[in-house]
């Protein structure tokens, strides 16, 4: 770190320079610190200025003044203030001066963000919650991105911001507990030194991704250091040295996928060596050290109490915390409103009052509506209402349909699709419905067939048995179209008829016919939709008496009279903006003022300028109209407000709109808003309006007296205290805080109370939060058609806690919760829908959003287009964010607002987030009136396709209730009852093939020892019977050999290789072959020149580079003295490109067995000894190592022998070998079966299928073959390359029927699923589903298990893979939850035994225990061979004993796990069949929480988990799961596939993936069987060389 001395020098300086500034340590009393900030331009400190908050300094003096004593204990259970000036203290109170209000707005001017979640006390409190953090802080690794999936270029093309144009806090200090630096500049530089003192490089550039080695040393180091600082004395300037800096994050650029990078392409054949090491030096694994680091973390305190999840494996649930705050208060009574007062000139119904002032006042103005320029553009008079809306009502009952049938009739349901700027045409339609007494459903234009949620809206008006939708010109023409000018049915609607209401279409009505006008009844009025959470639509009822008396409600509460002008900036067509400006303004006769959408977006000052144009004393708004308004208001000078008595904010039941509302006052109080005139109203679809405070009341009725100042109720509440639903007043750290105000009293007519959210409907105590619920004739009736769900909120009747109702008439759940306060006050602090209930804990939804966007930098998220939801994952809610980030923010930029968002509701909620996403501006669905579609969007980010540009997974903070990790106990030792075969009363898993020496047999080739005598005896009794037919790629044959042609093939061979190649008995020779004849005539030929042949693949001509060093290395480790092979693989050999690969001058002697000598060998070697070397078989193991095993003659003869008496093999036999002919079961079915059994081999190259995939199906029906072999990738081949074509196979004569067995040769578990859609696929051709089987070998013994002829069918079980985990075997029915089905790997050989045993402790185990596979038999294999004579490390796996029971026996150990089972079936002697499930390779097996898990396990359910996912591979590294995943899709959707990762993992394996890596197809490398190479997968990955799509590290 010498290089960076300059830098420390630096954060010295400064730290020394602003020291003044920082906090001091607390006082002694405990009192709170006021948090100066530092003001860049002034250069003084400025007091930060609130409104009538009880803020951060000032609880404590208020609850001295009053204290709201409860009933049940003397303690203070919540306070609250009325008045500013009081509770303020002297020097503190600011008064509303123009220069302070321009200060304000000098602050506030950037439009940072949206308004409505705005709060000063918050923003200061996410500040200081983030300093906090710093103590312990840790460096989070940044995800790796492929370049083209970054936006931004590089860092160098971003300046950052320098400190005077900072936002939000123009550049100031924050009171932060340690002075790091805030300006971006300081924090990369900061950020770069930790990232340099964990790669231990000393690079300079901030963009480095090179990096020296030795970056896990440091990384350790620092990680220690960083985990163990805990700086106690704040007010010390910071050492810089040990620990990190302000945001945790890492500034390292995403590795990109440059083209000049010579890396060697990975799954190279030096990579073998590296199985279990990496070289430490990778970018990747410093990262992954960093992780773990971070992780080692501790956690939320450890839970305690589990319960049973069906079986032993326990997930944790959550207990309740003994100190968690409990409500203390009395039982709350129901609150009354005041009466409603019958006033006498109230109209029986609402038509019959449209009828009067049509008639009486008929010129008098109803609505005006304006322009985008704010221009008046039409004004509708009650009397143009009045005609119009009978115009309507006639044409609706009687130009629809024909006489005799109407479409429509009075009753029936009719929708109402009007744009948001045309509300003259909306109010004429819904007052023609109510004439003409159908019901009217408002509801939003569809703009697309596809629109979020249309669809859903769609089933309600399908629901509600819609056919009519009412429409105006405009907005019929906007409609989209087919060619034929249809308008075509949107996605889930009904057939709909459109009808247009313009006066133009309508047809006038006859003299004689008039509307029926009767008084208000129980008939349906209006539909109001609601979208619920799910985003389902639901139809609220509301009858015409509801309506009428909403109306009076409204009136009576609002103080509305006749002929006042209304403001409405609001949606007329439901909600707030329905009641207040089409209905109760039509019933007293108001002229309302309709400020569209469009308009609000050109000029957010306009409803402003419409309340002074038209001195309205009413205007309806939501918080973001003022916030708007507060943005753009400070070019205007002429503002007055004088004329407004009541400010409706219609979102005023969101707690969050308290700061929009001071805001607004604090600034417009100098314009004449007075304060009484703000008045916030709660409102739901269910029970219309639930409160609004109307303060002008009280001056109303006692005149301006000293008391009518009086400002609203507050309550700063704890937020710890609303997560248990408690009020609490704040007295802990003052930082988590919610300040709530009331939303005034209950309506004219109604009783509140509040009951428990969930459960009985208990009425809640007087400190405890619950759901508000309302009994009163104004409210809505039932959700249309849906009678259970009605019952549930329209139906309720609460309980008092002894069990009584409170009353016998019904009430209504508002799906708000709150409580009522002092003085019969409402207050509502959040939403049922915004509800999500994490781990026991309630958290609201905007509450998490407020504190999202009160984070540094707060322009970042784009204009607060934010949404908050939860998904269930694992029993319990997780905590989604999804925002969409400004286009211009850098890679770094997001990473580090998205840590910081991370820390900041860690610290104020005390909740961990599960997944932050980030996604590009303005791509999450919008709702019609540009809000964020929240369940759509949750949908999308369920489904993967959210296509986010950045993400941030917590698995690991957040998932607290997995279960325990297991403890392994002791295994029953040799002194535990063995009786017989009884191990701890269970059977001893043990079994065993037919014996060998029992079975009578005519079989000649059993009197010779070796294959060289048994290929002679042939070529001497039967020359000319054909032992190997090879096909091409069209199914002709290219070649074949009879016993002779063989035989004279290989003399001349043999010839060869003693006079060219000089060799001595035993000498090794290498076999460079093709699949073919020439292979198995140069393994002959080495027999009979008593040399000892190794098979290898010759190296791909198009991949030399790769597969020709595998090669050079099996010729080094295995000796050979020589190597033999075709003319143009020679060639290959020596050519210039395999130069470049490997040294081409250290290959042994190279003979082309082309060019063969014509004579024969004086003599044929014959082996002194059985015991003596055959031929060598190497193979590279999944694992990626490389292993070659001895066979001896006696062990070739008895394999082929048992291979023979398992499948019946003789002479007049035919057998399809589709298989690679280099090692295992595929080498000796090739080149040594025939010669011992006399069948014809039909030999097919699988290589040949990749141009012609039907060859070796039509080569088994061609041939009438009974027996054929294959390998899973040519099963793979076939089901994807022949799916569609089984009907043309059949046509070209394709017969499946004679196939007796088909044997899939593998050393791994059975693909059941692979081998059940090949039978599935080919049964139309004949095909038996019976006929697929598997075999099993492994390393020290080719071939266990192989499905004979006779013997009973393969059975299949399903295991509880969490049993399976615990290394048990607990069977279980299909289908069952966890269930994993298991196939049989095909029967026991003859004269093979297998015992089952623990891998640790090597004793016997029983039954049901999965436990390694051991095997004793003739044709095991004899041992390693090894160059390096590393005998002491293999030598157990071939001569094993057994620790008690049968010691004397041994083994060879298979390195696989699996478990035996004794079934119902017989076997071909009569007795009871014992089958043999493999489950996996012990080597690739995880060790995870102290179980074991299968890789292939949690592939399976990660490639169920998205469309995209090809393929999945997973590994572990220093204990993290790495998962990963071949995406068939376009870059954009990687992002997608991490959470669908992570959340399968966890639900069906109950871990936590450490790293997802998306990956192009084909990265994940595969060996000759199909098998996928894993261990050389995790190497390249930790050396850097997969080129990634994305890697993201889960925190």
């Amino acid at each position: 770190l010498a290089g960076d001395i300059t830098q420390k020098g630096y954060e010295k300086k400064r730290s020394k320079l602003i020291g003044a500034y920082l906090p001091q340590p607390p006082t002694a009393n405990g009192a709170a610190v006021v948090r100066c900030r530092l003001q860049h331009s002034e250069g003084a400190p400025r007091r930060t200025f609130r409104s009538a908050h009880i803020g951060v300094c000032d609880v404590r003096e208020a609850a001295a003044r009053e204290r709201v004593a409860s009933t049940a204990g003397n303690r203070p259970l919540f306070y609250f203030r009325f008045g500013v000036d009081q509770a303020l203290p002297q020097e503190r109170r600011a008064p509303v001066t123009p220069s302070s209000a321009s200060r304000y707005h000098r602050r506030r001017s950037s439009g940072s963000r949206d308004e409505r979640y705005r709060s000063d006390v918050h923003t200061e409190a996410v500040q200081a919650a983030l300093a906090k953090h710093k103590e312990r802080k840790m460096a989070v690794p940044m995800p790796s991105k492929r370049r083209s999936l970054v936006v931004q270029t590089s860092m160098d093309a971003y300046t950052p911001p320098d400190t005077s144009s900072g936002s939000e806090d123009e550049g100031s200090v924050q009171g932060d507990s340690q002075g790091t630096p805030t300006s971006s500049q300081g924090s990369i530089n900061m950020e770069h030194w930790i990232s340099q003192a964990i790669h231990g490089s000393t690079t300079s550039t901030t963009s480095s991704s090179s990096t020296q080695s030795g970056g896990s040393g440091a990384a350790h180091r620092l990680a220690d250091v960083m985990a163990q600082t805990h700086i106690e004395n704040h007010s010390a300037p910071p050492d810089v040295t040990t620990y990190t800096s302000e945001h945790s994050i890492q500034v390292e650029r995403p590795q990109g996928s440059t083209g000049s990078r010579t890396a060697p392409k990975y799954g190279n054949a030096e990579l073998m060596e590296t199985g279990d090491g990496v070289p430490v030096s990778s970018r990747v694994s410093a990262k992954i050290q960093q992780l773990v680091n971070t992780l080692k973390r501790p956690k939320r305190p450890p839970l305690r109490e589990f319960f049973v999840d069906d079986f032993e494996e326990l997930l944790e649930v959550q207990q309740p915390d003994p100190n968690q705050p409990k409500p203390e208060g009395a039982q709350m009574l129901a609150m009354r409103g005041e009466q409603l007062g019958v006033v006498t000139n109230w109209p029986p119904s609402l038509e019959a009052a449209l009828q009067r002032w049509g008639t009486i006042s008929p010129k008098a103005p109803c609505l005006t509506t304006m322009d985008t320029n704010g221009k008046p553009l039409y004004i509708l008079t009650y009397g143009k209402l009045w005609t119009r809306s009978m115009k309507v009502a006639y044409s609706i009952l009687h130009k629809l349909g024909t006489k005799q049938e109407p479409m429509v009739r009075p009753g029936d349901r009719v929708a109402l699709v009007f744009p948001n700027n045309d509300p003259a045409a909306f109010m004429a339609a819904f007052y023609g419905c109510l004439l003409a007494e159908v019901v009217p459903v408002p509801i939003e234009v569809p703009l697309t067939r596809k629109d979020a949620g249309s669809q859903q809206i769609g089933f309600l008006l399908g629901s509600c048995g819609v056919t009519v939708a009412l429409t105006s010109d405009a907005c019929h023409k906007g409609l989209p179209k087919s060619p034929t000018g249809e308008i075509p049915q949107f996605k889930g609607w009904p057939k709909l008829l459109w009808f247009v209401t313009e006066s133009k279409h309508l047809s006038k009505p006859p003299r004689d016919w008039f509307p029926h006008i009767k008084d208000a009844n129980n008939d349906t009025a209006y539909i109001e939709y609601k979208t619920c959470k799910d985003g389902s639509v639901l139809g609220v009822t509301v009858t015409r008496t509801a309506l009428l008396t909403h109306c009076q409600a409204l009136t009576q509460a609002c103080g509305y009279t006749e002929a006042e002008t209304i403001v409405n900036v609001l949606d007329f067509k439901k909600d707030v903006g329905l009641w207040h400006g089409i209905l109760t303004s039509v019933m007293n006769m108001m002229h309302v003022i309709s400020i569209p959408y469009s308009l609000m977006k050109v000029n957010p000052l306009s409803w402003i300028q419409k309340v002074c144009q038209y001195k309205a004393k009413v205007a309806c708004v939501k918080s973001r109209d003022m916030h708007w308004a507060l943005v753009a208001h400070r070019d205007q000078r002429d503002i007055n407000l004088s004329s407004l008595r009541m400010l409706i904010v219609a979102d005023g039941a969101n707690p969050w709109s308290i700061s929009s509302c001071d805001a607004f006052l604090n600034v417009f109080q100098s314009k004449g808003l007075r304060q009484e005139v703000i008045c916030p109203c709660a409102s739901s679809p269910e029970a219309l309006t639930v409160a609004i405070r109307r303060y002008w009341l009280k001056t109303v009725i006692t005149g301006p007296t000293d008391d009518s100042n009086q400002p609203p109720g507050r309550g700063v509440l704890s937020m710890h205290g609303l997560t248990y639903g408690v009020i609490r007043v704040d007295s802990e750290e003052k930082l988590s805080v919610l300040t709530v105000q009331d939303v005034g009293l209950v309506m004219p007519g109604a009783i509140m109370c509040s009951v428990k959210p969930d459960g009985v409907p208990q009425l809640c105590r007087t400190d405890e939060i619950g759901e508000l619920c309302v009994c009163a004739v104004a409210t809505g009736t039932s959700y249309y058609g849906l009678s259970g769900m009605t019952k549930n909120t329209f139906e309720v009747f609460p309980m008092t806690s002894s069990g009584a109702p409170i009353s016998e008439y019904p009430f209504i759940r508002t799906g708000l919760l709150g409580f009522v306060g002092p003085g019969g006050l409402v207050f509502v602090v959040g939403k049922m829908d915004g509800l999500m209930v994490v781990s026991g804990r309630r958290h609201n939804a905007d509450d998490i959003v407020a504190t999202a966007l009160a984070v540094e930098p707060m322009k970042f998220v784009y204009r607060g287009r934010i949404a908050v939801f939860s998904v269930t994952v694992l029993h319990d809610e997780r905590i989604v964010i999804v925002a969409e980030q400004r286009p211009d923010s850098t890679e770094e930029d997001s990473f580090q607002w998205m840590s910081r968002v991370l820390q900041a509701i860690d610290s104020i909620h005390q909740v961990g987030v599960y997944c932050l996403a980030l996604v590009p501006a303005n791509t999450l669905p919008k709702t019609p009136l540009g809000g964020i579609h929240l369940s759509e969007t949750k949908q999308l980010f369920l489904e993967g396709s959210l296509h986010p540009c950045n993400v941030l997974m917590c698995p690991h903070t957040c998932v607290t209730n997995l279960p325990k990790p297991r403890q392994k106990q002791p295994e029953i030792g040799p002194a535990s009852v063995m009786v017989g075969n009884l191990v701890s009363g269970k059977r001893i898993a043990q079994a065993s093939g037919r014996d060998l020496g029992q079975i009578e047999d005519n079989d000649q080739a059993r009197k010779f020892l070796f294959l060289s005598e048994v290929l002679q005896w042939r070529a001497q009794t039967t020359p000319d019977h054909i032992l190997y037919t090879l096909l091409n790629c069209r199914g002709a044959i290219a070649n074949s050999l009879t016993c002779v042609q063989l035989h004279k093939r290989a003399e001349k061979i043999a010839v060869m290789l003693m006079e060219r190649g000089h060799l001595q008995d035993g000498d090794h020779v290498a076999l460079v072959y093709p699949p073919g004849i020439d292979l198995i005539a140069a393994f002959y030929g080495c027999l009979y020149a008593g040399c000892v042949p190794i098979t290898v693949r010759p190296p791909h001509p198009q991949n030399i580079a790769t597969t020709l060093p595998t090669v050079k290395m099996i010729v080094e480790v295995s000796r050979s003295a020589c190597l033999m092979t075709t003319q143009l693989i020679c060639k290959l050999l020596r050519s210039r490109e395999a130069a470049a690969a490997v040294d081409v001058r250290t290959w042994p002697l190279i003979l082309d067995t082309d060019d063969l000598p014509k004579k024969r060998p004086a003599q044929i070697c014959k082996p002194c000894n059985p015991d003596t070397l055959a031929y060598l078989d190497f193979s590279v193991s999944t694992t990626g190592m490389l292993a070659g095993v001895k066979m001896s003659h006696a062990a070739t003869s008895a394999f082929c022998r048992s291979i023979k008496l398992q499948c019946e093999l003789y002479p007049s036999r035919e057998v399809a070998i589709c298989l690679d002919p280099y090692c295992g079961l595929g080498f000796v079915l090739w080149c040594l079966c025939s010669v011992y059994s006399g069948h014809q081999s039909i030999l097919i190259p699988p290589s040949e299928l990749e141009t012609n995939p039907a060859l070796w199906l039509l080569a088994v029906s061609q041939y009438k073959v009974r027996d054929t072999f294959c390998s899973y990738s040519v099963m793979e081949l076939c089901t994807k390359g022949l799916g569609s074509q089984t009907e043309s196979l059949k046509a070209r004569g394709l017969d499946l029927s004679r196939v007796r067995t088909c044997v899939v040769v593998a050393e791994e578990r059975p693909r059941i699923a692979l081998t059940q859609s090949f039978s599935k696929l080919f049964k139309d051709l004949g095909l038996h589903p019976r006929a697929v089987s598997t075999s099993f070998g492994c390393r020290v013994n080719l071939a266990i298990c192989l499905q004979g002829t006779s013997g009973p069918d393969p059975t299949t079980v399903y295991v509880d893979m969490r049993a399976l985990r615990h290394d048990r075997v607990r069977l279980v029915e299909r289908g069952s939850p966890h269930s994993l089905p298991l196939m049989e790997s095909g029967k026991i050989l003859p004269g093979v035994r297998i015992i089952i045993a623990n891998p640790e402790t090597k004793g016997p185990l029983g039954d049901s225990h999965l436990g390694e596979i051991w095997v004793h038999s003739a044709h095991n294999a004899s041992g390693y061979f090894t160059i390096y004579g590393d005998e002491s490390l293999q030598s157990d796996h071939f001569n094993s004993r057994l620790s008690f029971g049968d010691t004397q026996t041994i083994w060879a150990r298979t390195g696989y796990l699996g478990f035996l089972r004794r079934t119902e079936l017989t076997d071909a002697n009569g007795e009871r069949h014992d089958a043999l499930y493999v489950v996996g390779a012990l080597d690739e097996a995880m060790e995870l929480r102290g179980m074991r898990y299968h890789p292939i396990d949690i592939e399976t359910s990660v490639i169920r988990a998205h469309k995209s996912v090809t393929e999945c591979a997973v590994f572990t590294w220093t204990n993290l799961l790495v998962v990963v995943v071949e995406l068939d899709g376009s870059e954009q959707e990687a992002l997608d596939l991490v959470p669908l990762v992570t959340n399968v993992v966890l639900e069906e394996h109950y871990l936590i993936v450490g790293v997802v890596v998306v990956v192009d197809i084909g990265v994940i490398p595969i060996n000759s069987r199909g098998e996928k190479q894993r261990m050389h997968l995790r190497d390249g990955f930790l050396a850097d060389q997969l080129d990634p799509i994305y890697v993201a590290y889960n925190m």
